[in-house]
């Protein structure tokens, strides 16, 4: 029998019981920070988390718990990437804690150990597994998503909302995301939609970062050392300022003495090849500053950089050092024959490695990058040119990061880096546990401005806004497994539409105070016409007055019932469309002026004489280079007192006139003094003149007909007799304003609260019209044709099922189906026509792909109709390259038939779009089922591409 205890009884203490938050933090050679402490508490308390840090913080200690968690637990945990390269690295850590028999990789292309309890994959793996109903999924407790501020990507960040909406609800979901400034509001999105999860944002760099500028071969510290103690932001370094303006003084006083600067040069001259790298690397060696990664954004950038290095003469790495790069080299490439490592330009890639030197991006060789990758994190490769993929979450932490340029491609248009590139860029600098500070080092040019350099630096967050957007596969996977409605509410949960929500919510609110203020001005508008005797009905011109100020006023009179100009607030509105058109005219004039100059400048040929009216410099001017660029045309002028230099359209007020011609010799004399003053002399004994009274002669046209009716109404109006009336026509003016200003809120609350629905609802237009979906008795059903379009996870998945369905690839061999399937996924990366009659001989190929060309143009009629955007045209630039490939012929022959424009496909393109390549064809083989003609042709194609340098990348 069981005594209760009493009070005075003794009590010996038991042993606390470990949680597996104790036995993973005892397990690691290092304490963990409170972020990640409190991280992995929640997550073991049943909690999601979103963790927010910065890039080197150690957020990814977080997903491993949850790796521990679900092995200790016996279930499933899904780590997920964005990229390829993070998937095989996080693999390889994995194994390297917990075994190969505990973890898995899927990155569509490749498999290993699918079954294990912890896979390792890309996020568009688990988000097809969602939509195929994978039994994989059954006893899955947790799913990381790494770098999951990636679902800001206009072309694949969908994919991570379609993942966070569709899993189970008892699956924890650990976000992992770099620094965002509304991590709160994204916390509260997946919240909404996942339940409980706890938001941990930690701003704090474990290692301090240092900003630096390098001014010649100075470097300079960006911020002022010696800040004044009042607090705020940091102030630009007067010393580095100082320096650049004599720089610059220097600069133009050289260009002077040379008699202008040269046409087609900036001020200090090129950039690019015109940079000095191997000062830059030898001045961040005497510093101190090695290993360091050199950001570029471009491939060629990145081998032009790295040839430079080499052509210097400099070594960075003892003997010693030099044979464990060749260790290292000789262990990655043992599967690559003589003739590959001959066609790859093994030994100059070496040669680089052996001086401490290498190149980073998508274009090399996967097996090269992977090399790269080691030997710069045992510290073999002390300066890496890199592009910007370098950045996203790949381990390769340096004590350095150059940045040459604040402007890159985005795939559209040069634009400025924003402040999370550069914060995402630079956060690469300073490696835990090595280094006391890192530094970020921005070199200057005369186009980089301090001030925009420290905007960035300062400048630690930014914003997360949603990419998500219905397409054709997603509507029919949503379409299939929840419905028409469903598939609207899933939209409507969406971040996107959260945010749009958001931003709704504060317009909202705007438009309720300007609808009071609007009813408050109506009341003292009326009460002070009353004041004055006016008939409230004249100030309002009815009952309702005029409905929208911004309105086109510009058609008719009507009856009178009909006048928008009635009533004194008509008269007020009156006014303002005077001044609007006004403006307008004014508007096009200066348009047209600026366009007649331009035209009359590019069409001014050599040896031309105009007259000058603006400006420094006026009278004659002889014409002695044609203008060039047709957008800005600039010709080279000498104007009779001696002054040459080019002018442009700023220096004309009307456009220029040819006033007569003088003959030059072959090559004028215009660079030295003497030279100058000939010409000039010549140019004044030809007797032309510049005509009197033209310089301040203005083009004029006739009066604009809408102003001549608006101001001959403006003054029969019978507002307008009315005097002392100041008062009201502030008012009035103040009413009309507030009533714009509610009428923009109505129209961005009517866009931004429909933009989804009213996407998804054209796309089902298109399928329904195709026969992927059809409406059974009001409900929208998927049909076998759409089942088939769910399995194709393509960015042409619609043009793919449409060519399946049309049997235009049935009776093509594994070549031809695989130079097809190419057309597909391959974009070139410059301009290029690439439709049939571009592919040579093969009869076969040449039809299939004219057949898919035409089901394309059918189908962009019918998105067109639907406006739906339409899918891009095939791009046959790869297709000969993979057939060839298919083929059995060699990696040189394959490579050359892929150039673009005369150049080769780089190798890391080549394995890159034949991964693809093998990726769709493997989707159509199990979308058609194995019994087919096009999946037996699907299937050898795949087995005859995975060979050599592929096949090694592959496996």
């Amino acid at each position: 029998m069981l005594e209760a205890m009493t009070s005075s009884d003794h009590v010996l203490e038991q042993p606390a019981v470990p949680t597996a938050f104790d036995e993973f933090a005892e397990r690691l050679d290092f304490r963990l920070d409170d972020f990640q402490s409190r991280a992995c508490r929640a997550l073991e308390s049943g909690h999601g988390v979103l963790v927010c840090a910065p890039t080197g913080a150690g957020k990814t200690i977080v997903g491993e718990f949850a790796v521990h968690l679900a092995l200790a637990g016996g279930t499933k945990c899904f780590y997920t990437t964005p990229i390829k390269a993070l998937s095989n690295q996080k693999y390889h850590d994995l194994v390297e804690v917990h075994g190969e028999a505990a973890i898995g990789l899927l990155t569509g292309d490749t498999s290993i150990n699918s079954d294990a309890p912890i896979v390792v994959m890309t996020t568009e793996v688990v988000r097809n597994m969602i939509y195929a109903r994978s039994p994989a999924l059954r006893g899955l407790s947790h799913v990381v998503m790494d770098e999951v501020h990636f679902l800001a990507d206009r072309f694949r960040g969908a994919v991570w909302e379609e993942v966070i909406l569709h899993l189970e609800p008892s699956v924890r979901v650990v976000s992992l995301s770099a620094t965002v400034s509304n991590a709160e509001e994204f916390g509260d999105w997946i919240q909404t939609v996942r339940g409980d999860t706890t938001v941990i944002v930690d701003e704090h760099r474990p290692v301090p970062l240092s900003q630096h500028m390098l001014v010649g071969n100075r470097l300079f510290d960006l911020f002022d050392p010696h800040p004044d103690g009042h607090g705020g932001r940091a102030k630009v370094n007067p010393e580095l300022k100082r320096h650049i303006r004599h720089k610059i003084l220097l600069a133009e006083e050289h260009d002077d003495r040379r008699g202008g600067r040269r046409s087609g040069r900036g001020r200090g001259g090129g950039r690019g090849g015109g940079l000095p790298r191997p000062q830059v690397v030898a001045r961040l060696e005497r510093e101190g500053l090695l290993p360091a990664i050199g950001f570029i954004f471009s491939r060629v950038g990145c081998d032009a950089a790295l040839a430079q290095c080499l052509r210097s003469g400099l070594h960075l790495l003892t003997p010693e050092q030099v044979a464990e790069v060749d260790e290292v080299v000789d262990r990655h490439l043992t599967e690559l024959s003589p003739a590959d490592a001959d066609i790859l330009g093994v030994e100059e890639w070496r040669a680089g490695l052996r001086r401490g030197f290498a190149a980073h991006h998508a274009g090399l060789l996967p097996t090269f990058r992977h090399t790269v990758e080691e030997l710069f994190v045992r510290g073999l490769v002390r300066m890496v040119f890199a592009t910007e993929t370098l950045a996203l979450g790949i381990n390769m932490p340096a004590r350095s990061v150059v940045l040459e340029r604040l402007v890159k491609f985005n795939g559209e248009a040069h634009v400025d880096l924003s402040p999370g590139e550069f914060t995402q860029l630079t956060g690469r600098a300073g490696r835990r546990g090595i280094d006391v500070e890192g530094h970020a080092v921005v070199v200057w040019t005369p186009e980089i401005v301090p001030e925009q350099v420290a905007g960035l630096a300062g400048a630690r967050t930014f914003p997360l806004r949603s990419s998500f957007a219905p397409e054709y596969n997603m509507a029919v996977n949503l379409l299939g497994r929840l419905g028409l409605e469903g598939s609207r509410d899933l939209l409507n949960r969406s971040f996107a539409q959260f945010q749009a929500d958001r931003s709704v919510v504060g317009d909202a609110r705007k438009l309720d105070e300007q609808s009071v203020r609007l009813r408050r001005l109506d009341v003292q508008l009326i009460t002070a016409a009353e004041m004055r005797g006016i008939d409230p009905g004249v100030v309002t011109g009815g009952p309702d007055g005029p409905d929208d100020p911004d309105a086109d006023h510009s058609h008719g009179d009507g009856p009178d019932g009909d006048d928008p100009y009635r009533g004194f607030l008509g008269y007020i509105t009156l006014r303002e469309d005077i001044r609007r058109r006004e403006r307008e005219v004014r508007f096009e004039r200066r348009t047209n002026t600026h366009e007649n100059i331009a035209a009359e400048l590019a069409a001014l040929k050599r040896g031309a004489v105009i007259g000058l009216q603006g400006g420094r410099h006026r009278g004659l001017a002889v014409v002695l280079e044609t203008a060039g660029q047709p957008a800005d045309p600039r010709p080279l002028v000498l104007v009779e007192d001696g002054w040459c230099g080019r002018v442009g359209v700023r220096d004309f007020v009307n456009p220029p006139e040819v006033l007569g011609g003088m003959r030059l010799p072959k090559n004028p004399d215009r660079r030295t003094g003497r030279g100058r003053r000939d010409l000039a002399s010549a140019l004044r004994s030809t007797g032309i003149e510049v005509p009197k009274g033209r310089s301040r002669k203005r083009a004029t046209a006739g009066e604009d007909a809408e102003l001549v009716r608006l101001r001959q109404r403006l003054r029969a109006h019978p507002a307008h007799t009315i005097d002392g009336a100041d008062d009201l026509f502030r008012l009035a003016e103040q009413r009309n304003r507030v009533l714009r200003d509610i009428v923009n809120i109505e129209r961005r609350i009517g866009e931004r609260t429909s933009t989804l629905g009213v996407t998804f609802d054209h796309i089902v237009g298109v399928l329904s019209e195709l026969g992927y979906v059809e409406y059974v008795k009001g409900a929208v059903q998927v049909t076998p044709t759409g089942r088939l379009l769910s399995r194709i996870y393509s960015e042409s998945d619609l043009l793919v099922t449409e060519c399946i369905r049309a049997g235009v690839w049935d009776r093509l061999g594994p070549a031809d189906l695989a130079a097809v399937v190419a057309s597909m996924v391959f974009e070139s990366r410059r301009e290029s026509y690439s439709g049939a009659d571009a592919m040579p001989g093969n009869t076969a190929l040449r039809t299939a792909i004219a057949e898919t060309v035409e089901i394309w143009r059918d189908l962009t009629t019918v998105e067109n109709r639907h406006r739906v955007t339409p899918t891009r045209e095939p791009d046959t630039g790869f297709s000969i390259a993979v057939s060839l490939w298919v083929s059995g012929r060699s990696l040189a022959e394959s490579l050359a038939a892929a150039g673009e424009r005369g150049q080769l496909l780089s190798p890391g393109d080549f394995v890159r779009w034949n991964r693809q390549v093998v990726d769709l064809l493997e989707q159509i083989r199990l979308g058609v089922g194995d019994d087919s003609p096009l999946a037996a042709s699907a299937r050898s194609a795949v087995g005859s591409i995975r060979r050599g340098v592929v096949a090694a990348e592959l496996s």
